[in-house]
């Protein structure tokens, strides 16, 4: 007898993952980084607010998350209380005034791995200082402590300095992370300095406990944030620092970019579902596509306890038919499959206020480029920017781009904030997020349960990626209607977008949970 042997599917994960949810009656907080999470119920306890503590956890991010968001990025957030209207604060990407499509000659090949534009001469929109939007985070933070929040910022900032001061952890998902831009990070000299010492990302030591690495200036710059207020990074030392180090790398991001750089606030879309009211971001995100998938979703079947095969197929013909839309009639937002890596967080207090924010530097490490009078780590915006002329989202200067973040607040039918929930994972956040929603509204289900549910993506006007987990039926299903690729829900590759969510029940009990394969991510109740 011969032996035939098929090897089977190769699967990295030989383990059940679980993540428990938090569970309190006062604030909570949901991040990527536990890290963060802690600095934000630091802040709560100290008397902050939703507001104050998303903010502190933003910047917090900017020396524990390093790859997904900080000072050099952009962001949305939604933000409601009890009683007031649902706001968007909108600090998205702006494109340098000096920023010219005729600086991006291409070469007639389009990208062959992660990208979907035509290649450009030396990649110089994807990494780089000619790859740099005006970074509008810091503004956007400022604006939503200015007008939602109560602590001093000197307060709201000191658990990020003190973060930033002890260093980032130096641990496997840390080396995991760093080796996967380290072919571009050493390109460029502070970035190799702090991130490849030896030329080699950092390790963990092979047995104890992980140490701490300094991120260049980062440290510093907070601490002149605290003393010098916010705006001190688009019009004082810290801005005058950023220009200079721009220019001395060729860039076109400029001190009058910085000075002019504004954040606004912009009331939310507020659209009414299944007995509920969605209060989507305003601006240039997913907000028009997730409203069409919402339409398209009304008689999908919504019985039973979880979705089944014909709601999973219905949602993959939504999303289909709704990215067709978004691409035809508003350009693309952002590569399909490029390593995207924002960050998400989520805030509620004990006075009911919610805050949904989602933050990102696009790419994982951004333009690759931290500058080294402020140890910013820059975002690579003009990526989001078509090089081909003419196109909706073509580059050129003062433009805002699309892009395909949705943070999202849903009030109860008395028009209370009830669930706030975000996600990371460029153009695969809007099935994270549609799903996650409709698991915990739709069906009822209990967020840890809903976060430990397999999911979908779609991202594009056709085909789709199913966790190996779901049912065969589904599957097969799934396989019928167009080209499907089965995958494994792990650490990486990163397959699917990664989810936070915190959920306020009736009897004002506050559950949070976040992203079961992020290893990092932590959900944590106020005492």
């Amino acid at each position: 007898m011969t032996l035939t042997y098929s090897p089977p599917a190769h699967v990295s994960q030989h383990w059940e993952v679980r993540k428990p949810a938090a569970t309190g009656g006062r604030g909570m907080v949901a991040s990527q980084s536990r890290d963060a999470a802690e600095a934000g119920i630091a802040i709560l306890e100290a008397g902050g607010n939703a507001a104050d503590a998303a903010v502190g956890m933003a910047f917090a991010l900017a020396a524990m998350e390093p790859w997904n968001s900080g000072l050099g990025g952009i962001g949305f957030a939604q933000v409601a209380a009890p009683g007031s209207a649902a706001e968007t604060f909108d600090f998205g990407p702006v494109s340098p005034a000096g920023l010219d499509a005729k600086d991006f000659p291409t070469t007639g090949r389009m990208k062959q791995d992660l990208f979907a534009w035509p290649e450009v001469e030396g990649d110089r929109n994807i990494h780089g200082p000619m790859s740099f939007v005006i970074p509008s985070s810091v503004a956007g933070y400022a604006l939503l402590h200015e007008k939602r929040g109560r602590l001093p910022a000197r307060d709201v900032l000191a658990p990020a300095v003190a973060l930033a001061k002890r260093g980032l952890a130096q641990d496997w998902f840390t080396t995991l992370k760093i080796a996967n831009a380290a072919s571009t990070l050493k390109l460029y000299a502070e970035s190799a300095r702090i991130y490849l010492p030896g030329g080699l990302p950092p390790v963990a030591p092979y047995q104890g406990t992980p140490g701490f690495f300094q991120l260049g200036n980062l440290a510093a710059t907070l601490e002149r944030l605290q003393s010098a207020g916010f705006r001190d990074f688009y019009e004082g030392d810290i801005a005058a620092s950023i220009a200079a180090d721009v220019k001395a790398m060729g860039g076109v991001l400029s001190a009058a970019d910085l000075a002019g750089c504004r954040a606004r606030v912009l009331p939310a879309v507020s659209v009414p579902w299944r007995g509920r009211t969605l209060h989507l971001s305003n601006g240039l995100t997913a907000t028009p596509t997730f409203r069409r998938v919402m339409e398209l979703m009304e008689g999908a079947d919504w019985s039973g306890a979880e979705p089944g095969t014909a709601w999973h197929l219905a949602f993959a013909k939504a999303m289909q038919a709704a990215y067709a839309e978004r691409l035809e009639g508003l350009g693309d937002a952002e590569p399909k499959g490029a390593d995207s890596c924002t960050t998400h967080l989520t805030v509620c207090d004990a006075d009911g206020m919610m805050v949904a924010m989602t933050t990102t530097l696009l790419s994982s490490m951004g333009s690759r480029v931290v500058l080294p009078g402020s140890g910013v780590l820059m975002n690579n915006g003009v990526m989001w920017f078509d090089p081909r002329p003419g196109t909706p989202n073509a580059i050129g200067p003062n433009k805002r781009p699309l892009t395909n973040m949705s943070p999202v607040l849903v009030s109860d039918a008395k028009g209370v904030p009830e669930i706030a929930l975000g996600a990371s994972g460029g153009r695969r956040i809007l099935a994270a997020v549609y799903q996650t929603l409709a698991l915990v509204a739709g069906f009822a289900m209990d967020p840890e349960a809903a976060a430990h549910f397999p999911r979908i993506d779609v991202s594009g006007p056709e085909g789709a990626t199913a966790d190996r987990r779901l049912p065969q039926q589904t599957l097969d299903a799934l396989a019928a209607l167009g080209p499907l690729e089965v995958v494994e829900h792990a650490v990486l590759p990163v397959n699917f977008a990664c989810p936070n969510l915190i959920r306020i029940a009736a009897d004002g009990t506050r559950q949070g949970i976040t992203d079961v394969m992020s290893p990092w991510s932590a959900a944590l109740a106020q005492g």
